[in-house]
């Protein structure tokens, strides 16, 4: 029986169209992804050789003043780049994958990134996560809405239905055939990218394979279930592709809506001006009032003499971590409504398979925000180690030769991707069981 439905289904206009559009749009899919790579890896070439020339280049204007030189001086933390982020590029293309910062105040440089084309920016990335989310369930609805439609409307069914011992066996078979085609070549561009994009097979590559096979499942269960009411070929396509709106688009786009309009979060322009401000008004104050709050978080420094008369540097670099201090509040606050975004985002993904599949591929492939946050976290923490390596040789008045700059080469951050197999699977699985448990009831009644 298999053997006819498979010969019968490669005899079709849809078997063709689909093979080679899915085809070729996952290679190109693919190659974008590589393409993303290289890009990345150019970057991080450039950010390196820029660092150790300009350090050189600088060290030599600037040897004799330490303080000066660290003015101008910038270095880089780079977020560790992973392959497996070319299938779903998610929000890296916005989020920078580097940062390079002078020892200043951070909060004017913590949200610096590149200039990118607003039209590309809002048509996002053709990558192969893409193609699975909004492509795969397009083919699996045209393969399958009219199954049993067709014959009804062709006036064949009551002649198949003769020639089989049971009819709704039938027509699962004849669905079994075509979703299987689709899954084919599912798990074929998951190896050819695999191969192409250099992906190590751990257990984040088998937990975005796993998390595209139920998605699947639960467009083919869907597409069951529309069968299994057995309307017209019309009606199918017409609910189907509605579902498939409302799933890909509307409650994606309702949800972002209202997370926005829930938790507003304060633009990171505020942080940047409360830091500038909280810098240059501390220009007209006594230079002790300044000083003050920079000794409160490090009294070490509370021995170097601040001149009234005249600039220093630990008055210079005192006034912009106060800027930074000044910003303090608005920035825990931006990432707090960030993250209470992602929350909200993520409960309302259980029950939206498709919303759940996008976050979950990002969060899988390190470009989510959460990722990038935990990385500003890191830029915090490496700007902190940056100062206090050089206060104490600026205060002291020493000259560049008195640093080691072989030790400060371009550093790198590696980000975590721990996830819940629980969390990743059961939501999709659940409301798929359910969905197919209700279409295998109607297709009983045949």
């Amino acid at each position: 029986m298999y053997s006819l439905l498979f010969k019968s289904f490669f005899r079709t206009k849809i078997f063709l169209v689909s093979l080679v559009l899915l085809m070729s749009i996952g290679v190109i899919s693919i190659l974008i992804g590589k393409q993303y790579l290289v890009k990345q890896e150019k970057t991080i070439v450039a950010a390196q050789e820029f660092q150790e020339e300009s350090i050189k280049r600088n060290v030599e204007y600037h040897n004799d003043d330490l303080g000066l030189l660290l003015y101008y001086l910038r270095f880089t933390l780079i977020k560790k780049p992973t392959n497996i982020s070319a299938i779903s590029i998610g929000q890296s293309d916005v989020n920078p994958l580097l940062q390079t910062v002078t020892i200043r105040g951070l909060e004017g440089q913590k949200y610096d990134t590149d200039f990118e084309n607003p039209s590309l920016l809002m048509s996002g990335n053709l990558d192969l996560g893409f193609v699975i989310i909004y492509l795969f369930p397009l083919i699996l609805i045209a393969m399958t809405f009219n199954l049993y439609s067709e014959e009804k409307e062709l006036g064949t069914w009551k002649i198949l239905a003769a020639q089989t011992s049971g009819k709704a066996s039938f027509l699962f078979k004849k669905l079994i055939v075509r979703i299987g085609f689709v899954f084919a070549i599912l798990i074929f561009l998951m190896f050819l990218a695999s191969a192409i994009l250099q992906l190590q097979l751990d257990q984040n590559f088998w937990a975005i394979f796993l998390q595209s096979i139920l998605y699947l499942l639960f467009w083919s269960a869907l597409c069951f279930w529309m069968i299994s009411l057995l309307k017209s070929s019309s009606f199918n396509a017409l609910a189907l592709i509605s579902v498939w709106v409302v799933l890909t688009i509307l409650i994606p786009a309702l949800v972002n809506n209202y997370v926005i309009n829930a938790y507003q979060v304060p633009e990171a322009l505020d942080a940047m001006v409360e830091q500038r401000d909280g810098y240059h008004k501390k220009w007209d104050l006594e230079k002790g009032a300044t000083m003050t709050g920079f000794y409160e978080v490090y009294p070490q420094y509370k021995n170097y003499e601040v001149p009234e008369d005249k600039f220093s540097w630990i008055w210079y670099y005192g006034m912009q971590h106060n800027g930074d201090l000044a910003a303090k509040e608005t920035s825990a606050e931006m990432k707090e409504k960030i993250m209470l975004r992602n929350t909200v985002s993520e409960n309302v993904a259980l029950f939206v398979p498709t919303m759940h599949a996008q976050l979950s591929f990002n969060h899988l492939a390190g470009t989510d925000m959460l990722n990038h946050l935990n990385f500003l976290d890191a830029l915090t923490e490496f700007h902190e180690n940056l100062r206090l390596g050089f206060y104490t040789k600026i205060f002291d008045n020493n000259t560049a030769d008195a640093v080691d700059w072989t030790n400060h080469k371009v550093k790198f951050y590696t980000s975590k991707r721990d996830f819940s197999w629980l969390y990743l699977v059961l939501p999709t699985i659940l409301i798929t069981l359910l969905i197919g448990i209700l279409g295998t009831i109607n297709v009983g009644k045949l």
